[in-house]
């Protein structure tokens, strides 16, 4: 089923929307939330928070994608997740080791100041992903937006997880590079 169908379920209230979308993307949903916690009972729980949080959205929302939508809402559950169950102390997923290797380039969120850059910095980040290649762009993607450690990676790309260190590392540099160009570091 399509997402705009899904959505005028969401709309009309309609329980089966839940349902459609916890089948079309709760794969996906669930390997985020795995990647980032570490736990599989935290990610299903993550998952199903951010199928409420959906339920509870739209409407008034109408999201454009569905899927990013939901996705987005299982990133955010996860993070608070992380925060409330102090996550690097237990020794979970691997947001904390993506989040360390960008910590050098982008500031943390303390202040106001820091936070009005960090919307900068979230914009800056639109022009510049368009910028890398395919594979560079799917490879960062995949680190720090699906929180994949770098031997999963390799194995979903079928490539040495040399090739993905080293990509990771000149993408960092890249970014760094056009932060400062554009004046945000």
């Amino acid at each position: 089923m399509e997402d705009r169908e899904i959505i005028a379920m969401f709309s009309a209230r309609d329980e089966q929307a839940i349902k459609l979308t916890h089948e079309k993307y709760g794969p996906l949903c669930m390997t985020i939330a795995g990647n980032m916690l570490g736990s599989r009972e935290d990610a299903e729980e993550c998952v199903n928070d951010a199928l409420m949080h959906l339920w509870n959205a739209i409407p008034p929302a109408v999201p454009q994608s569905l899927g990013a939508f939901l996705v987005t809402a299982v990133r955010n559950a996860a993070r608070d997740k992380l925060a409330y169950a102090n996550a690097q102390r237990r020794g979970s997923g691997q947001l904390c080791a993506a989040l360390d290797e960008l910590s050098e380039i982008i500031p943390s969120h303390e202040t106001t100041d820091q936070m009005i850059d960090s919307i900068a910095i979230r914009d800056a980040m639109k022009q510049f992903l368009p910028t890398l290649s395919k594979d560079a762009r799917g490879i960062f993607l995949r680190r720090y937006w699906f929180c994949m450690d770098i031997k999963e990676i390799a194995e979903d790309l079928d490539c040495s997880e040399g090739r993905v260190h080293m990509s990771l590392m000149r993408t960092r540099k890249k970014l760094k590079a056009y932060l400062k160009k554009e004046d945000l570091l």
